[in-house]
């Protein structure tokens, strides 16, 4: 529990600092652009919430190490070996210079160091045809490269409300943390509380009012922790179903797989092409048509604030069942079915306009700004 304690205060008090520090108009951390297909947030937003993440999760490593040094230590290179996601997210934050594929490149080095340093390496799928790649030296290092990048890209792809991406991460490194602390691995277990502390220490600063946003080096930093301490767990627990974090993190993976598909088969664009037409973004858009036409920064922070809970239950509806029968491949792999139907479902029935009733907030007389919300995202 120190962990998680030190990790969340950490973490919640240089968020504090960072958005004080970055609170100047024209700062070089904030996310100046208001226009872009994704965005949602009616001002200029400090992004570089990662920073205060990543060192949370550090102190936290760091009260384990003094701990239990023999797992801190693990703990200690796994943050290491992050460096590289993380900074190269963080640049982005910054610069605007980095590109999606060298994003990409420098989370698949990270996820080569931990691969090297920690055996962080998918030895098994349960996938027909993968498992023989899997099987080998070179495969299995190359599979490991492909689902952390994959992964880290995800959750940068559902970071478009407050408190989406961030609440999302914590309820699937929570069911990470109880597999983990159920098989008895130190390691993931602990390495999941002290993430899941500092991310709910970044999170009261984002959700609802959005304060300061979680950025590339904050998603890439989480997607790359997840997938390492998900392949970490099924490496080196034989009894834990490696299509258990498949289904852990369906939404993010599926989302990404969904979002591929849709540019580059039904509209016939890039794959890298931003739109705004994620899951999330119907949902603000369709969903919430109590606020449509408003204007008002407070009323659209809410809105957007709104929106942030339906995704958290779409992530938990494959996190429950993947931590029920986390040994279980048949089980997970229907219910892994059963949760891309009813992704594909929901989405299409929101697009044809569809949506059941009881999903949708009526427009109603807008609150006054003075309502208690702040203006942000």
């Amino acid at each position: 529990m120190t962990v998680f304690l030190l990790g969340f205060a950490v973490a919640s008090l240089l968020t504090l600092l960072i958005l004080r520090a970055a609170s100047a108009e024209g700062h070089v951390a904030l996310d100046s652009d208001l226009d872009g297909p994704q965005k949602m947030h009616a001002r200029p937003v400090p992004r570089i919430g990662g920073v205060g993440i990543a060192l949370g999760t550090l102190a936290a490593v760091l009260m384990l190490w003094r701990q239990q040094p023999a797992v801190g230590a693990q703990a200690l290179v796994l943050l290491a070996c992050a460096l590289p996601a993380l900074g190269a997210g963080l640049v982005e934050d910054l610069t605007k210079g980095v590109s999606p594929g060298q994003r990409l490149a420098w989370t698949a080095g990270s996820a080569l160091l931990a691969a090297w340093l920690l055996g962080a390496v998918v030895t098994r799928t349960g996938i027909p045809g993968l498992d023989l790649i899997a099987a080998t030296a070179l495969g299995s290092v190359l599979l490991a490269v492909f689902v952390v990048a994959g992964v880290a890209n995800s959750v940068n792809i559902i970071d478009g409300m407050n408190g989406l991406a961030s609440m999302c991460v914590v309820i699937m490194m929570a069911g990470l943390c109880y597999v983990a602390f159920d098989v008895g691995d130190q390691l993931v277990a602990f390495a999941a509380l002290a993430v899941i502390g500092a991310v709910l220490g970044f999170f009261m600063w984002n959700y609802p009012r959005g304060l300061i946003f979680l950025g590339d080096g904050g998603a890439y930093f989480l997607g790359f922790m997840l997938a390492e301490l998900g392949i970490l767990l099924v490496v080196r627990n034989p009894q834990v179903s490696p299509i258990f974090p498949l289904l852990l993190c369906a939404y993010p993976i599926f989302e990404t797989l969904f979002s591929m598909y849709r540019r580059k088969v039904v509209r016939g664009r890039a794959v890298g092409m931003p739109d705004g037409i994620h899951l999330h973004t119907l949902i603000y858009r369709r969903l919430m048509r109590w606020a449509i036409g408003a204007t008002d920064a407070a009323i659209l922070t809410r809105r957007n604030s709104m929106t942030s809970p339906y995704l958290w239950v779409m992530c938990s509806l494959s996190v429950i069942p993947s931590v029920l029968w986390w040994g279980d491949s048949a089980m997970l792999s229907a219910w892994m079915l059963l949760f891309v139907a009813s992704y594909v479902l929901l989405y299409s029935s929101i697009v044809r306009f569809r949506t059941p009733r009881i999903l949708i907030v009526r427009r109603r007389s807008h609150a006054s700004p003075s309502s208690g919300s702040d203006p942000g995202r």
